[in-house]
């Protein structure tokens, strides 16, 4: 079963600055409804719904919590629809700055287990809500957001990338269970991108580094990932499940 983006209730999670606007933006430029959650971000999730407009709307959820999802999920059946669509892009704080990076000889279970709740236990909690929905109409779009720090550590952030590796293997698992009631998973992994709240704390250097080093020669943007989640979501994809797509101008070969 296929569906064009423009027929698609779509939940972003953490959508409200950063990656998670410009994939709410896209996902508005090809027409869907776009809910965009929010924990902290307020004032910037509700000025982007303004912004772009009535088939828009910002709801509040600390994904970790299942009855805020819940009760989020519900709240966005009422205004647009239930959701076809999940973008899963909610990331716990964390700041890409390898200087300041949490070492091995620091770094406790808690740091691990707190990026891990939200990358995968997030995911798991929006699931649980909406796979009933996507499996009664034998459809449903789930999205995750990855890094390409699990094939090339090159600055060993190890909470993060612990929880993202995760979040790939509940991908592909959850591709294999839901596949049958029409529901795909696929993960889109960046790189750095340029420029992120989370990565705002990047020397510039960094980044021209990496531009050197990459065969298209300059760092992905949130744009450019937000273009890729799409075709996922698309009927293009309509074949394509448990799959990794990496989006870093070929830094990394996957």
């Amino acid at each position: 079963m296929t569906r064009p983006i423009a027929d698609l209730t779509v939940l972003i999670t953490g959508a409200g600055r950063g990656l998670g606007a410009a994939i709410a933006r896209a996902f508005h430029r090809e027409g869907a409804r776009v809910a965009i959650n929010y924990r902290n971000s307020r004032a910037a999730a509700e000025a982007l719904a303004t912004d772009l407009g009535p088939r828009t709307a910002a709801f509040c959820a600390d994904v970790t919590d299942p009855a805020q999802v819940a009760a989020m999920v519900g709240q966005i059946t009422d205004r647009f629809g239930a959701p076809d669509v999940l973008v899963h892009n909610a990331l716990a704080d964390f700041t890409f700055n390898g200087d300041a990076r949490t070492h091995l000889d620091q770094l406790c279970w808690a740091d691990i287990a707190r990026q891990t709740e939200t990358a995968v236990g997030g995911a798991l909690n929006c699931l649980a809500v909406m796979q009933a929905h996507c499996a009664a109409q034998g459809f449903g779009r789930i999205i995750t957001i990855g890094t390409n720090l699990v094939q090339n550590p090159i600055v060993p952030y190890h909470d993060y990338t612990a929880a993202k590796g995760a979040s790939l293997a509940f991908t592909r698992t959850a591709a294999k269970e839901l596949g049958p009631m029409g529901i795909t998973v696929n993960m889109v992994s960046g790189g750095l991108l340029r420029t992120t709240d989370a990565s705002s704390a990047t020397p510039d250097a960094v980044f021209d580094i990496i531009a050197s080093q990459t065969p298209l020669g300059h760092v992905t943007t949130p744009e450019d990932m937000a273009d890729a989640v799409l075709f996922f979501a698309s009927p293009w994809a309509r074949a394509v499940t448990g799959q990794n797509l990496i989006v870093d101008g070929g830094l990394v070969f996957g």
